[in-house]
């Protein structure tokens, strides 16, 4: 492979620009402050406040709790008011939602942009820097040793699950700031519960005006986007747009600088738009679209299928291979809140359109898998979500609602085999849809019977028909107890209910492939169904000095029907399967300062997850894997056992025009699972430890052109495995694994963006 080192040349010069401009710049008279902000673990009953950077000096923001209030001198009346209801009606939204008991990680805008690549940086990469989170290969992670039991949700409102395998349908661009809440869930939580990402969005009252980025480097990286916001009036609007090019769209099978055949062509749009009825009454509207087309980075060294001779002329190396894949994710949702005396709703509907397209090569595929498939499947879902708060007395606030989400799933493939009778070439077709239902109300009550003791109980009732029909009560209760100034102690009890995600059960027909190169390793087919699951947590939350706090939480959860996914064939299209029985226990420790210019963070996980007996799917598995599971416990192929991040960020001249930022993080894993097979050992293994460390390098001057066009300007510059590590994420083994993943190697990125 040649490395092309344009992007390192381009980006050496436009440091030595960036620190020049700085230190020039930050001799003039300070305008505005940039406070960093790190990232915050908590597990408290009430929200943490977090701080963030003024836009101009003109604005002013004003932070309490998860909302923004955004004080504009010299302006009209009607508009300071407005502004003022705005914030009202986003604090009412947050308390909607809350985190009683659980544990939750917050992220401010500031912490976002601290973040080597900020709003660049892929949603996935800032998760990693939350306690228990491990990543994997396709952009995946695990939380708390779940698969991808994550539930995201817009403003409170939960999108249902799609089939962006390594598509980023949301953009941390689009994110004002978020939180990542574990732990035992109250009831309002349901469907999806290793983890709740809830991200509030940018809006024009808190992000006015525009601002254009241009950002690349490194492997034909080039990424250019747009954000505009604005508001008038009763009406807010923001929206953002970018467009990826890049060669590492998918993780490299080899140890390489550059991955064979990995070119990625990506645009993504989010739109929100608000209007404001009156003080107690708002209507939203949040749209997005997500389309991506990757090329399928070739394994070199492959052998072929026996019985299969290729054509002549044809290429028949596994490193000139030409397999490509299309996702396709578009959304909405329409929400209403309100506030009625001591109530305070919110009525939402949406619908999540998710497609995935494989186009194989139709010579190798045949040649090394047995089988060239085409293969497509959608899933369309539409639902409601309703969440109600009562107040109904000072110690008691009530909360209640309900969730359903109607999904039609459609699969079709087109096999081009050999059979093995004839050893003549066969094309097969196969296509299936089903249309099911996920739903679930819960009822909670928050009691406070003392001033530093808050109790919050509740029942979920859910139900799923689609592939399995199954229902359940789940009870939940966490006690939340302040014993002295600035600790927390917290405990919970939680009972989940998981249904299988609708677009990853197999439907494929067996017997159609019987007797060709694609034949299944047997034709038994259990269907997938619910996980049902008993989860405890405890922890303690305490403030050690001011801006200085330490957090500990430990976990265990006892499974019935665990579910996993993994990658059976060339498709990168997940298959779920159950566990019979599953264990998943582990701790966390968490810390991080912020104080002035600097802010410091660290995380440290230990987890363990296992299963044992498979019960569904079974003939993505050879009879011997069967056996072996039958009768012991094994590793879950995502078992990472010690994982760990770090961030540090201090801003120089950070009271001047021009502060320059320097941050850099790090992410530590273990290693995830890998057969054993000199002892016959499904995921026996674990993988090589690894450490990445990323850094960034941010120059801003606020109001580069004066009074004549208002809008800071920002350099960047970005290097992710500053030490060019190589390190591998899968090793192509492992129950559910197909290729070998490594990460990313040395990239450098640089960028330049301006307001307006």
């Amino acid at each position: 492979m040649t490395y092309r080192p344009s992007g390192l040349l381009l980006c050496s010069s436009f440091l030595s620009s960036l620190l020049a401009t700085g230190h020039a710049a930050a001799a003039q008279t300070a305008t505005t402050t940039t406070q960093v902000t790190a990232p915050t673990s908590t597990s408290t009953s009430t929200s943490t406040s977090t701080s963030t950077s003024t836009k101009a000096a003109t604005k002013t923001p004003v932070r309490k709790g998860t909302e923004t209030v955004q004080v504009i001198p010299q302006t009209t009346t009607h508009e300071a008011e407005q502004v003022i209801v705005t914030a009202h009606l986003d604090r009412a939204r947050s308390e909607l939602s809350p985190t009683t008991g659980a544990s939750v990680y917050r992220f401010s805008r500031q912490a976002l942009e601290n973040i080597p690549g900020g709003d660049n940086a892929p949603l996935n990469q800032v998760l990693l820097q939350a306690p228990g989170v491990a990543q994997d290969s396709y952009g995946q992670i695990h939380v708390r040793g779940d698969h991808n039991e994550v539930q995201f949700r817009l403003d409170g409102v939960q999108l249902p699950e799609g089939l962006n395998v390594f598509g980023q349908a949301l953009m941390t661009r689009f994110a004002d700031n978020m939180s990542l809440t574990t732990g035992a869930l109250p009831s309002q939580f349901g469907f999806l519960q290793a983890a709740v990402v809830d991200i509030t969005t940018k809006n024009g009252t808190t992000n006015a005006g525009g601002n254009l980025s241009i950002y690349g480097g490194a492997r034909d990286y080039f990424f250019p986007s747009l954000q505009y916001g604005f508001h008038k009036g009763k009406w807010d609007f923001f929206a953002t747009a970018d467009f990826v090019h890049d060669r590492v769209g998918i993780e490299n099978t080899t140890g390489s600088f550059n991955a064979p055949h990995d070119l990625s062509n990506q645009y993504h749009f989010l739109g929100h738009t608000r209007y404001t009825v009156d003080e107690d009454t708002r209507i939203s509207l949040i749209a997005g679209i997500s389309n991506a087309e990757y090329q399928l980075p070739n394994n070199p060294g492959q052998t072929w299928q026996s019985g299969y001779t290729p054509p002549a002329g044809s290429i028949t190396s596994s490193d000139s291979l030409n397999e490509h894949q299309k996702q396709i994710t578009d959304f909405a949702v329409l929400a209403l809140q309100k506030e009625v005396g001591a109530f305070s709703l919110q009525d939402s509907v949406f619908t999540r359109y998710s497609s995935l397209r494989y186009s194989p090569d139709p010579v190798g595929d045949l040649l090394y898998l047995g089988n060239a498939q085409q293969a497509a499947r959608s899933v369309f879902s539409t639902g409601t979500q309703h969440d109600v708060t009562w107040h109904a007395a000072r110690d008691h606030t009530v909360r209640f609602g309900l969730q359903a989400f109607v999904e039609r799933n459609v699969s079709k493939t087109t096999s081009n085999v050999i059979n093995t009778q004839t050893n003549l070439p066969v094309t097969l077709h196969d296509g299936s849809g089903k249309t099911g239902m996920v739903y679930g109300i819960y009822a909670q009550d928050e009691w406070q019977p003392l001033r530093n003791l808050t109790i919050n109980y509740g029942l979920r009732f859910d139900g799923v028909s689609e592939y399995t029909a199954e229902h359940q009560f789940s009870p939940r209760v966490n006690v939340v107890w302040k014993p002295w100034h600035g600790g927390t102690l917290h405990a919970g009890y939680s009972r989940y209910f998981t249904p299988p995600p609708f677009e990853v059960v197999s439907t494929t027909s067996l017997t159609q492939l019987a007797n060709t190169t694609a034949a299944p390793n047997s034709t038994t087919n259990s269907k997938v169904r619910a996980e049902r699951d008993h989860y405890f947590d405890a922890g303690f939350d305490q403030t050690i000095l001011p801006g200085w706090h330490v957090t500990f939480d430990a976990y265990y959860k006892l499974a019935k029907n665990l579910i996993d996914e993994g990658q059976f064939g060339a498709p990168i299209i997940l298959s779920g399967f159950n566990y019979r029985h599953g264990q998943v226990n582990g701790y966390e420790v968490s810390t991080s300062y912020d104080r002035g210019p600097l802010s410091l963070y660290g995380n440290f996980a230990w987890s363990r997850a296992i299963g044992k007996k498979i019960t569904s799917a079974q003939f993505n598995f050879d009879q011997g894997e069967l056996n072996y599971i039958s009768n012991h416990w094994v590793h879950l192929d995502h078992d990472q056992r010690w994982t760990a991040s770090a961030g540090a960020a201090y801003t120089f001249f950070h009271k001047t025009r021009a502060p320059l930022r320097l941050s850099a993080t790090m992410v530590y894993g273990s290693g995830l699972r890998a057969d054993d097979e000199a002892n016959g050992i499904p995921n026996g293994l674990a993988l090589t430890p690894y450490a990445t460390v990323n850094f960034s390098a941010v120059q801003t001057i606020h109001n580069t052109f004066g009074k004549a066009w208002q809008g800071d300007t920002q350099l960047r510059l970005d290097v992710i495995n500053l030490g060019d590590h190589t390190y591998m994420l899968r090793d192509g083994s492992g129950i559910g694994v197909g290729a070998p993943q490594y990460g990313l190697r040395r990239t450098i990125l640089c960028g330049i963006s301006q307001g307006f």
